[in-house]
């Protein structure tokens, strides 16, 4: 009885000598935002962004594909027009919009050739910047749940001490939890 007793004694002093470390679970990670921010932004350019909660990111998305968009049109048109320009020159036709203009038929290729390589640069920003979007998304889903809080600072200082080294610079790092 004694031995019990003992041990039940010396579990009670244990116990309120011994502390444990309290965790702060002020938020949750979500390890599926990441590939949902990305979906998001890939079925509708901005949306991913919008789950992010950066909603001044939207604007940047839609004048990144409308300007690119837009210049992919606009060449376009002047793609076919110098096109049919020059195809109907070429049939003997001297009807064209560009018959005051362009005397030359090689200058009406020189200008197809000229927006045929801005529509298809176009469409490469088009397609870039809609990656670039869903990219973004992605990457600032997974910095939501990096913890960065103001205890942790980078300080330069410098060390005034006799050694043998003399004065010292150096860069202090201070994480304090």
């Amino acid at each position: 009885m004694t031995r019990l007793s003992n041990i039940f004694f010396l579990a009670i002093i244990i116990s309120n000598t011994i502390y444990s470390q309290e965790v702060e679970e002020d938020y949750k990670i979500n390890i599926l935002r990441p590939s949902k921010a990305a979906f998001y932004s890939a079925v509708i350019p901005g949306l991913g962004q919008i789950y992010n909660d950066k909603l001044w990111k939207v604007p940047l998305v839609y004048a990144a594909l409308g300007i690119s968009g837009y210049s992919y049109d606009f060449n376009k048109k002047k793609y076919w027009s110098y096109r049919n320009a020059y195809k109907s020159r070429k049939a003997g036709f001297t009807d064209d919009e560009f018959q005051g203009i362009i005397i030359n038929d090689e200058r009406l290729l020189d200008g197809q050739n000229f927006h045929r390589r801005y529509k298809d640069l176009s469409m490469v920003f088009i397609v870039g910047f809609y990656f670039l979007n869903i990219l973004d998304a992605n990457i600032d889903a997974h910095l939501l749940d990096y913890n960065v809080n103001e205890n942790l600072s980078l300080k330069p200082f410098f060390e005034n001490s006799n050694d043998l080294y003399g004065n010292q610079f150096g860069m202090k790092l201070n994480l304090n939890f």
